[in-house]
């Protein structure tokens, strides 16, 4: 028996064509961890794409490649951290030696 329509059927809509996902395997970038998951990841977004880190808190900036990528959601891992954190953290211990002296 032949199919009549050209259409999909129930649940057979084809979400990967017409979602085109801000984030690719493989690539990095810098993100802070608004929230953390039911499972201890924390959870970051890349234009509004949500990104799932291991090994991460609330509140953390760092850099982050990204490992899978699912419909709804991508899987990545932590790298290092941001710039802007490494610099602020140098200065910040750099004052610390000075009053120490």
């Amino acid at each position: 028996m032949e199919r009549r329509f050209s259409r999909p059927r129930f649940g057979e809509r084809d979400f990967e064509r017409r979602f085109e996902k801000p984030v690719k395997e493989g690539e990095t970038y810098d993100v802070e961890i608004n929230e953390v998951g039911s499972r201890g990841d924390g959870i970051a977004r890349v234009k509004n794409f949500v990104v799932f880190v291991p090994d991460t808190k609330k509140g953390d900036k760092c850099k982050i490649r990204i490992n899978q990528v699912s419909r709804r959601f991508a899987i990545g891992e932590k790298v290092g951290k941001e710039k802007k954190v490494e610099e602020e953290a140098t200065e910040e211990l750099e004052g610390e030696e000075i009053e120490d002296k």
